[in-house]
């Protein structure tokens, strides 16, 4: 994971940057208040598994702890 000032990045979102790969950002919303679980996970995996089938890296942002994340897991 990529540490910089206030953010944190995934490794797999800072390999598709540094090669150039699209990258598709995603509010985290829906898994925190947009859905009820478990139907809040459902979805978000479904959504970062057709991205990757359409040749893209997802990168889900948040904020946890007071930082930044891109790429959630």
């Amino acid at each position: 994971m990529n540490t910089t000032q206030g953010m944190d990045i995934s490794a797999e979102v800072q390999v598709a940057l540094e090669t150039g790969q699209p990258v598709v950002a995603l509010e985290s919303t829906i898994i925190s208040h947009g859905m009820p679980y478990p139907q809040n996970f459902e979805t978000a995996h479904s959504v970062e598994n057709i991205i990757h089938e359409e040749g893209a890296v997802p990168a889900t942002i948040a904020i946890l702890e007071g930082r930044i994340k891109i790429g959630l897991s």
